[in-house]
């Protein structure tokens, strides 16, 4: 990939296909991931118990998985849902929310990892960490920027042969080869719970539609979140109202808005 990828051709691709998305996750972002895909233009689906979730996700384009709140029936309906989409090469993302912050969660992130994720999304602590690198995470909050994450997305995929979106104040995606950096935003976002959830949703409906490259489809992603940031935070009067206008600007984005106003760069160590 010489080139940026067209994110204004990925957004209506993505909204011509609107793809259904299985999106495990918890408890707290349910409902902001859901408003948020269906803004966007794909289709949510929030279903995660086992006798169900691995016959569910062979209809998907894509199976998100988000540890936030995790439980044993919980997880025994991650590993259905990730072991039929592998089955079926249907890809999947991995959000591996503080997966330091018990043993359970630890355990689970490996066994989870080991099912080779298409797109590992986290925070910078949450990399570095899941690399086996020093983090000053706290919980579900990171305490380290997505440039200091650099090193341990790119290790974990090359060792898991993925792509890995580091998220923070600007992100980094990379496959282990490349690296893009993608800038925009709004401070208010981390003030908002679950933004960061639905994110992860989100990219599982860019790389239903984009299979190719898991990188744009990942860039994507985070792109039009930082451009719709921008454009909510225009009207914003605090994270209430933000989140009002983050959904409604993800709605309102057009491709030709977002190809002009994403701001992705290649990413070079400094």
């Amino acid at each position: 990939m010489k080139d940026l990828p067209d994110f204004g051709a990925l957004l209506a691709n993505m909204r011509r296909c609107n793809p259904l998305v299985q999106c495990i996750t918890n408890f707290v972002a349910m409902n902001t991931a859901a408003n948020v895909v269906l803004a966007a233009g794909a289709s949510p689906a929030m279903l995660h118990a086992q006798e169900e979730a691995g016959e569910f996700a062979q209809l998907c384009g894509a199976v998100t998985i988000n540890i936030g709140t995790l439980s044993p029936l919980w997880v025994q309906g991650m590993i259905a849902a990730i072991t039929a989409a592998n089955a079926h090469q249907i890809p999947w993302v991995f959000d591996p929310v503080a997966h330091f912050a018990s043993t359970f969660r630890r355990q689970t992130a490996q066994q989870l990892l080991a099912l080779k994720p298409t797109i590992i999304r986290g925070n910078a602590s949450e990399i570095l960490t899941l690399a086996g690198f020093r983090a000053q995470g706290k919980g579900a909050d990171s305490g380290d920027d997505a440039g200091s994450a650099y090193q341990a997305a790119q290790q974990l995929a090359r060792q898991y042969q993925c792509t890995v979106a580091v998220t923070g104040a600007y992100d980094l995606v990379t496959d282990g080869r490349k690296t893009l950096r993608i800038d925009g935003g709004c401070k208010l976002m981390p003030q908002v719970t679950a933004l960061g959830c639905a994110l992860t949703c989100l990219t599982g409906a860019f790389i239903a539609t984009h299979r190719a490259c898991a990188l744009a489809a990942a860039a994507a992603a985070l792109a039009m979140y930082a451009v719709a940031g921008e454009q909510a935070a225009l009207q914003a009067k605090g994270p209430a109202s933000f989140q009002m206008h983050f959904i409604d600007a993800l709605y309102a984005l057009d491709p030709a808005q977002f190809q002009s106003q994403a701001k992705v760069q290649f990413y070079e160590t400094v």
